[in-house]
């Protein structure tokens, strides 16, 4: 026996097993972990491209911030003196809801990839768990567009000198972030589509109103309430697409607590009941009456949602709910203000 040799080998065996334990060490029991990207090393992160980070804005999620204004603004036409607009403070809500949509969808990304929870995704790549951007990148440009929404509030505040319009705006801005961020977020525990209510439905819309007249009337809660529930149809429906990962992720969704039966059934109350405020309305206002037609978008969707099974159809649905969200706001809004 060669005495060199046993030591070569024992040392090799030595070497390996260094290896394997270096490997192991501080893994997490979360596969998702362990295989996330936002997670190894620097060098697998490559330069994110401008289309990257146009994706990752979700413009499609867009119509949820514009449809509430529009409608609040509406609304607030018909509350104003004949001939009394306010469009500067129109932009300004829009432009807080548009950012805040952004930033919320940043936001998203960077907490759902550091978590791991994208990993198991089967809709478009997302900047942090594909490893497109650095996830301190991704969080900067969530916090830049919160930012921003806080300064165009901020304006709104100064120009009404409704001080207590700030407490409002540090909540919604909290709310944006612990939907998906923190220790415990709501996102994970059924509770998204009633956020998803209250901030993209009736703060948006009445706050909108709010802004530029004084008061809430009767068209901005009816509204509020039907673009809101529009809001949690589209939040369904995109998890309805991502029942299967994010139970394997954890994430508990109202569509993982309800299942895709009963998910799909409650995705379709939330789409059609807006429309009975529409058929009240146009008792009142003759042009509400084409907001009607968005029906021509909307049971579409709810077919789609009801028969679809693949990840595709869900999209398909996802998309054509947003396009029937913006829809409904701009028409409804300008039965309103016409």
């Amino acid at each position: 026996m060669n005495p060199a040799k046993v030591t070569d080998e024992n040392s090799a065996k030595t070497s390996a097993a260094k290896t394997s334990a270096a490997k192991t060490h501080g893994k997490s029991g979360n596969p998702a972990k362990r295989n996330n990207p936002a997670l190894r090393g620097h060098n697998t992160v490559k330069s994110a491209s401008a289309a990257d980070w146009i994706s990752g804005a979700r413009l499609r999620t867009l119509p949820l911030a514009i449809a509430p204004v529009a409608l609040g603004t509406g609304a607030a036409i018909v509350a104003s003196e004949p001939g009394v607009y306010h469009p500067v403070r129109a932009l300004l809500a829009l432009i807080v809801a548009l950012c805040l949509q952004i930033g919320v969808n940043y936001a998203n990304d960077y907490s759902d990839g550091i978590r791991g929870t994208d990993d198991f995704r089967v809709g478009p790549a997302r900047l942090t768990a594909a490893g497109a951007a650095q996830p301190r990148t991704v969080l900067t440009v969530a916090l830049a567009f919160f930012a921003l929404a806080a300064v165009a509030g901020l304006v709104l505040v100064l120009l009404t000198q409704y001080w207590w319009l700030l407490i409002v705006g540090v909540i919604a801005i909290a709310a944006a972030w612990l939907y998906t961020g923190g220790k415990k977020p709501y996102g994970y525990f059924g509770l998204g589509e009633l956020f998803v209510f209250v901030f993209f439905g009736l703060v948006a819309t009445m706050g909108t109103t709010y802004v530029q007249v004084g008061r809430v009337n009767v068209e901005s809660w009816l509204s509020a309430v039907g673009i809101g529930l529009i809001a949690c149809a589209v939040l369904m429906v995109n998890n309805l697409r991502d029942i299967e990962p994010d139970t394997a992720a954890g994430k508990r969704t109202l569509a993982v607590l309800m299942g895709p039966k009963w998910g799909r059934v409650v995705f379709c109350v939330f789409l059609l009941l807006p429309f009975v405020f529409v058929g009240f309305f146009s008792l009142f206002y003759p042009l509400a009456f084409l907001t009607f037609f968005v029906l021509l978008i909307a049971l579409p969707a709810c077919l789609i949602a009801v028969t679809g099974r693949s990840a595709g159809e869900l999209i398909l649905a996802l998309k054509l709910t947003s396009i029937a969200a913006l829809a409904y706001g701009v028409l409804l809004g300008l039965a309103f203000a016409l």
